[in-house]
């Protein structure tokens, strides 16, 4: 039986993803988290052998969660399903160690068969997502933004979406002027020169939806 952690911050689509894997004959949901501490605080406690990981989770994120899972459990494979087209995410959650990447339109089929590639020790990767891939290899340096860290980039896609830095770090937890530094280091990373100019960026090449 493949026992499974569910992390999401959405009850109703845990409820969802539960039921799915509770229908097979070797899979289980094995428990459920709304948060990044909270899926630490249950890996250190539940032994489980698949996470299905949301990118979007409070206190961190889901690829803050990866990062940290390479230290507390780094064979633990992870599936990260999330609401973010693959262009958006998937390269970055396979460079921080996660075993696929499914948006959250994938039919209940291609989760369950993702799970169990993944809890066999594969890799579940898309034929569009393996063109990501091959691009990132071709081009060595990558786009631009494959330039910023993980964070960088979140703040570089709340500000696409007309956040404001006041509200972006209340959303993360950190100070203004924090957030005021990564909006430099992003504007100086893009060769940009306002807040504009990411909200352009960003559209032009699908990083927001």
């Amino acid at each position: 039986m493949i026992r499974v952690l569910i992390a999401d911050d959405h009850a109703v689509v845990r409820r969802g993803l539960s039921q799915i894997l509770d229908e097979e004959p070797d899979l289980t949901a094995a428990g459920e988290a709304a948060s990044a501490g909270e899926v630490l605080r249950r890996l250190r406690e539940d032994d489980v052998d698949v996470l299905v990981l949301d990118i979007a989770m409070p206190g961190g994120g889901g690829l803050e969660v990866l990062r940290q899972l390479q230290h507390l459990r780094p064979r633990l494979p992870v599936l990260v399903l999330s609401v973010h087209a693959e262009r958006q995410y998937a390269v970055r959650v396979v460079e921080a160690g996660g075993s696929g990447y499914l948006t959250k339109d994938s039919v209940p089929e291609e989760l369950v068969d993702a799970i169990r590639c993944v809890a066999e020790g594969g890799n579940y990767i898309t034929p569009s997502v393996a063109n990501l891939l091959a691009e990132r290899v071709c081009d060595a340096e990558g786009p631009p933004e494959a330039n910023l860290s993980d964070r960088e980039f979140q703040v570089m896609r709340s500000l696409a979406k007309g956040q404001t830095v006041t509200g972006i770090a209340e959303n993360l937890g950190l100070s203004v002027k924090t957030i005021s530094t990564y909006r430099t280091r992003i504007l100086d990373k893009l060769h940009l020169e306002t807040t504009a100019d990411i909200i352009r960026y960003a559209l032009d090449r699908d990083i927001v939806d």
